[in-house]
């Protein structure tokens, strides 16, 4: 990050305090910070503990005259690689969604051709308010970054979702911004997302725990490095990442299909999907009453191993979440299947499991090379998977496994 230009926007948040953290890591990291405060911001931490910490002047004033002459917001702008706003209330992710330009931050989000990040800090009830959904919706549409809050005891008393996220996760995002590459334009990208679920009946179904993050963060950060991106999804609560094409699915027989007709011209295929192994022989048309079924016997049915079925010039990245000899286990997977790669971790380790924010993940080449991963987020996971996926993909189909 050294020389790296960051404009760092602070509005009127109680956490508004935890920016001048971040402005002092990111100025220790060697970056560049210029600190651009709302009024509201300003109510909450002063200008001056941002300007000791980053030697820079701090803007909070529109009209206020320029040290240089220049169009201020212009120019801030323009020399930003980055726009870290943290933390964002709700106020300004409403300003930002519908372009509102009436202050120093919100007119230089509007002109920065810049990445722009998003840290909300907030009310739980005002960040599962439908109006702060749907605004941030469309800023993700729009290929904002957010770097999701996070749960716990907020400064009004209640608990749940509206935190700053923590320090190390919204570095980490910065970091993962200013050191986007464009390795993949052009590529077209299929990543498969979620568990599959199989119906026995109208309300039952088969499943498992696959929370489909990890195949989110792939998907949208092979966008952020310029791929033409199709997430084939089980159903997920998670929101979809700005700038892919989503295809969405339920059963392992529906997501055989999409991957079948979207890797017809795709350079790299990840399954990052739980596709359920077995599924019922016959689904009822009626919910079965328990009355009627004391004993209930299931036939079940493999389903088909969509990742073996596909082949020619297509990298193929595998997953294997193994609870016990999980590189033995992972690399049998990698040779049966014909993988380029796969990604092993083991579903027992702390922080590794399903659900989680972050992955413990060791990467496994046909070569037979293992490269253990320490324990970040799925964000920065994704990102070195995908360095090895544009690796995989510069070599070219000579070293494709047979």
């Amino acid at each position: 990050m050294k020389d790296k230009m960051v404009l760092l926007g602070v509005t009127g948040s109680i956490a508004a305090y935890k920016a001048v953290d971040v402005a002092s890591k990111l100025t220790q990291a060697g970056c560049q910070v210029d600190v651009v405060m709302t009024k509201c911001g300003t109510e909450f931490v002063t200008p001056l503990s941002f300007r000791s910490i980053t030697h820079r002047r701090v803007i909070t004033d529109m009209f206020a005259e320029p040290e240089e002459y220049d169009i201020e917001h212009i120019a801030l702008a323009e020399r930003a690689d980055a726009v870290l706003i943290c933390p964002a209330t709700a106020n300004i992710i409403a300003k930002l969604a519908a372009g509102i330009a009436d202050d120093m931050l919100s007119c230089v989000v509007l002109a920065t051709r810049a990445p722009v990040l998003v840290a909300p800090a907030m009310n739980v009830h005002m960040w599962e308010n439908n109006v702060t959904q749907e605004n941030v919706a469309r800023l993700r549409g729009r290929g904002f970054k957010l770097i999701e809050p996070g749960y716990g005891s907020l400064a009004c008393g209640d608990v749940g979702k509206g935190r700053l996220a923590e320090l190390e996760d919204i570095l980490a995002a910065v970091r993962l911004t200013l050191d986007r590459k464009d390795d993949l334009a052009g590529k077209h990208i299929v990543v498969t997302a979620g568990g599959t679920q199989e119906p026995i009946d109208p309300v039952r179904l088969i499943c498992n725990r696959s929370s489909g993050k990890m195949g989110y963060a792939l998907a949208g950060a092979a966008a952020e490095r310029g791929a033409r991106v199709t997430l084939i999804t089980a159903p997920t609560s998670l929101p979809v990442p700005g700038g892919v094409e989503l295809v969405p699915v339920q059963t392992a027989l529906e997501m055989r299909e999409a991957v079948l007709g979207a890797t017809a011209d795709a350079a790299a295929l990840i399954m990052a999907a739980a596709v359920a192994d077995y599924r019922p022989a016959t689904a009822a048309r009626s919910k079965l009453k328990k009355e009627d079924f004391p004993l209930m016997q299931l036939e079940l049915i493999r389903n088909p191993d969509i990742i073996s079925e596909i082949s020619g010039p297509v990298v193929k990245v595998g997953f294997a979440a193994e609870s016990d000899n999980v590189i033995q286990n992972a690399t049998a997977k990698l040779r049966s299947k014909g993988l380029h790669l796969i990604v092993a971790n083991c579903i027992a380790e702390a922080g590794s499991g399903f659900g989680s924010d972050t992955n413990k993940v060791t990467l496994i080449d046909a070569r037979g090379n293992a490269e253990e991963l320490p324990l970040m987020s799925k964000a920065e996971a994704a990102h070195r998977i995908l360095d090895r996926v544009g690796t995989l993909l510069a070599e070219g189909s000579g070293h494709f496994p047979s």
